[in-house]
């Protein structure tokens, strides 16, 4: 059932208690953000809950959980954050598909799978609306909870770079860095610090980018062997995706991410430039936004890389 209010969605989180909120797969800053920014908010008027993710939390946003520690309840409520489809809960958390109360998101692809949805495909970040949503239950955000919040807004719009960035992810990050976040340290944190494999990885990665249709296209493959190679956190996969799309004149940047539990499976990131980049990954059974989107290919390197190109060749023409 939709939810078609912020207010009606306060009605709601004012009824649940003892709250498990679920993040998705392979988690980012907005999923970690929104899942502990209304964890902290929940415990800080009485309400018990705890955050789950399939994969665990990765260590680059433990600025946000450092001293974060499990409630002991039975669970009444289960909410999603940032999750567009069950299928990317993780299969850790894939008991949880049938059984989520609530979905908070912002993607346009959302396949309503819990109770009840509150989805904003205009929003720039989950944790947008999750900032909203305590505004409009008269709620002023503690530090703790203004750094979760800023850091996904601040990573799903690429630093506030991305196109889709709005007025209101502005408006946002300037309340938010008044009631105490980090920005400038959770923006070096996010954006700059780099490990020195991962700076080699790139090197390598840039020096194997693959070109299309006279450049406008540009693809980069990052393989199980260059992961171990430079010893790359897997958690570093995501900030590998703007790789491409920074190449002057490219229309479509594409990131292919091997899986390390199956070799023939691949993750692919599709960034853009006045292309629909969630049409691309529509054709893989995937979804995302108009600017950034992402699908799963299977096959070899070789045929991984040739589909989205075919693709991405169709898009651009």
């Amino acid at each position: 059932m939709k939810i078609d209010t912020l207010e009606q969605l306060a009605e709601k989180l004012k009824s649940c208690e003892n709250v498990t909120i679920l993040t998705h797969a392979h988690p980012d800053g907005d999923t970690i953000g929104a899942g502990f920014g209304l964890c902290y908010f929940l415990r800080s008027v009485g309400v018990k809950a705890n955050v789950r993710n399939s994969d665990g939390f990765p260590k680059k946003f433990d600025f946000l959980y450092y001293d974060y520690a499990d409630e002991d309840f039975e669970e009444q409520c289960v909410i999603s954050v940032d999750v567009a489809d069950a299928k990317l809960l993780g299969e850790n958390l894939a008991n949880y598909a049938d059984r989520t109360d609530i979905c908070i998101d912002h993607h346009f692809s959302n396949k309503s799978f819990a109770k009840f949805s509150y989805i904003d495909g205009g929003s720039c970040a989950t944790c947008l609306i999750i900032y909203e949503l305590l505004k409009v239950m008269g709620v002023k955000p503690d530090k703790r909870i203004a750094d979760c919040l800023y850091t996904g807004i601040a990573t799903d719009t690429g630093c506030f770079m991305f196109e889709g960035t709005s007025p209101e992810a502005h408006r946002a990050a300037a309340d938010l860095i008044s009631c105490g976040a980090s920005a400038a340290a959770i923006n070096r944190e996010m954006f700059q610090i780099k490990s020195k494999g991962r700076i080699f990885a790139e090197m390598q990665l840039i020096k194997n980018m693959r070109f299309s249709e006279d450049s406008k296209i540009a693809l980069i493959t990052i393989t199980n062997d260059i992961m171990d190679k430079f010893g790359v956190d897997r958690a570093d996969l995501d900030g590998f995706a703007g790789i491409p799309i920074c190449v002057k004149g490219v229309k479509i940047g594409i990131t292919l991410k091997q899986q390390p539990e199956n070799p023939e499976l691949f993750k692919a990131s599709i960034r853009t430039v006045d292309v629909d980049a969630a049409a691309i990954a529509a054709k893989f059974d995937g979804g995302g936004h108009i600017r950034a989107a992402g699908c799963s290919v299977r096959g070899t390197e070789s045929e991984a890389a040739e589909k989205l190109l075919a693709a991405a060749k169709e898009a651009v023409c």
